[in-house]
């Protein structure tokens, strides 16, 4: 595998450093973005590397202190252009970030699409398996509901990693349905 997969993940590994995810099990943050490229890999069968680098950093910009500018320095424009796609502006409230994310879907570039997918995936394993602490049964479902209406606006990608996110979404939804009783 291309040696700029390799130096994404350390770089990641170590602008994470010091961050957890939301779950009950605290687990470092960098677990997160290595679930999504073995997503990508595993799931989508996707083997390229600026796409994969790129997944790796898909959160750098949006939750530590780095710079465009240093990750184009390092990785070049294209991935830069990839991790920016994925990025939230974080001046935004959340309420209207999320709503970009469903508006903006549709027009972002296919490995954007392919990224956001597999990191959708994730997260809706995440809040149905060990979701953050104080996410009730609503505000779990919620977050599946929305995650559905942005992977539908990235669909034409990759069929595989498409009916693996249909799959696992209808089974957190039944899921939580269960438990909503």
């Amino acid at each position: 595998m291309d040696k700029t997969v390799f130096i994404a993940l350390m770089f990641a590994a170590e602008r994470h450093a010091n961050q957890i995810r939301k779950g009950k099990t605290a687990l470092p943050y960098i677990n997160h973005p290595i679930q999504v490229v073995a997503t990508l890999v595993e799931i989508g069968d996707i083997q390229t590397p600026q796409i994969l680098a790129a997944a790796f950093l898909h959160d750098v910009l949006e939750d530590t202190a780095t710079t465009p500018a240093e990750i184009e320095v390092v990785f070049g424009k294209e991935i830069l252009e990839l991790v920016q796609e994925c990025t939230d502006d974080k001046s935004l409230p959340k309420s209207e970030r999320k709503r970009l994310q469903i508006v903006n879907a549709p027009h972002k570039s296919y490995g954007a699409r392919l990224i956001k997918i597999a990191d959708k995936f994730c997260n809706v394993r995440d809040v149905t398996r060990d979701p953050g602490i104080g996410w009730d049964i609503g505000r779990r479902r919620e977050y599946l509901l929305w995650a559905i209406q942005v992977v539908n606006g990235l669909r034409g990608v990759n069929e595989a990693l498409e009916q693996a996110f249909d799959l696992l979404a209808h089974e957190g939804l039944a899921a939580l349905a269960v438990l909503d009783e």
